[in-house]
């Protein structure tokens, strides 16, 4: 077992992640703080990729990349690796274990059995922390949890090694050196700049916030070109992945908006506390957003709003977190 691991609950897997081992290693870090330097925000709709029958939307950046931009922003020494097989992926587990280490890693909810059957579906980006083994049994960190927990060592190569995109292949992580100073503020502007540009740059459709805007058109078409459960499904995936799969709510916005603040207060920047006021207003949109269609996805009769008017909603969405990216993106450093 890791000796004084110390297991919090957080909003998201990867930045909880994140925030936990990085703190065990003295390496002191919030998780909005983690999302924040590690570019975490994000949007995308992929309408061609279908995960689970629905076409893929994301409110974050592609897994691994928060874990890699954070520490490589606080010049901490990671050690990463895939695997073959199963066995050759718990072996290297154990020998991390061995050494105190605490391993993060990279798994498909479907087979982590201590999770509620209601988030088990076949999601293979799910981060957790094992820090210990006893017996047959793997001692998990899991940040969703409000409490640690143990899995089976078969429950836990199953999820490690789930088909699908995108496969884990056992993929792993741990910290091999953490320096004693680091420079929090250098880090911040960095992931601030990444933030916007990803939000701001893309030139094709799927990605950043003109994805949010085709997303809304494709909404508009749902009534013409889907049968009613078929749209029904769609857009109960757009609400799980922003207010249930790991976001804190309002697709990641409030979480974002706790690290702008944070950052105003270490920095003593009026200014960011300003854009953190701006986005929590721009996430209690998109929640209301997300309250409407899931009334259409159930039919309800009452405070029903049509998919045009839905559509409108995720326009004014769009509309507002444009004009915010390109505020934040001539920030003065």
């Amino acid at each position: 077992m890791v000796p004084n691991f110390e297991h919090q609950q957080h909003a998201h897997c990867e930045s909880g992640v994140t925030a936990n081992l990085l703190n065990y290693y003295k390496v002191p870090i919030s998780e909005p703080m983690a999302f924040g330097i590690g570019a975490g925000l994000f949007f995308g709709h992929l309408p061609f990729l279908k995960i689970n029958g629905t076409p893929g939307t994301t409110f974050r950046t592609w897994p691994g990349a928060i874990f890699k931009r954070v520490t490589q922003r606080l010049g901490i020494t990671m050690h990463t690796e895939k695997f073959r097989t199963p066995e050759k992926a718990m072996e290297a587990l154990d020998r991390a274990l061995e050494n105190h280490i605490p391993v993060g890693m990279q798994t498909s909810v479907f087979y982590l059995p201590y999770l509620p059957e209601a988030f088990r579906f076949h999601f293979n980006a799910h981060n957790l922390v094992v820090y210990g083994k006893e017996g047959n049994e793997y001692l998990v960190s899991d940040p969703v949890m409000e409490v640690a927990t143990r899995i089976s060592a078969e429950d836990l190569a199953k999820a490690r090694f789930a088909k699908g995109a995108p496969e884990p292949r056992g993929f792993m992580y741990y910290v091999i050196d953490a320096p004693k100073k680091t420079d929090y503020e250098k880090a911040v502007q960095q992931g601030i700049k990444q933030t916007c540009f990803m939000m701001m740059s893309p030139p094709i459709p799927w990605f950043g916030n003109k994805a949010i805007f085709l997303l809304a058109n494709k909404i508009k078409n749902y009534p013409k070109k889907l049968t009613q459960r078929k749209a029904s499904l769609y857009l109960g995936n757009i609400i799980r992945m922003q207010e249930e799969i790991g976001t804190g709510g309002a697709g990641f916005r409030y979480l974002y908006a706790a690290f702008l603040q944070e950052a105003a207060e270490m920095m003593k920047r009026d200014d960011l506390q300003q854009y953190a006021s701006e986005l929590t207003k721009i996430g209690d949109d998109w929640r209301n957003f997300a309250y409407h269609a899931a009334r259409q996805m159930k039919n309800r009769q009452t405070d029903l709003v049509s998919f045009d008017e839905l559509s409108d909603l995720l326009r004014k969405c769009g509309d507002e977190e444009k004009a915010f990216f390109k505020k934040m993106e001539h920030i003065k450093w």
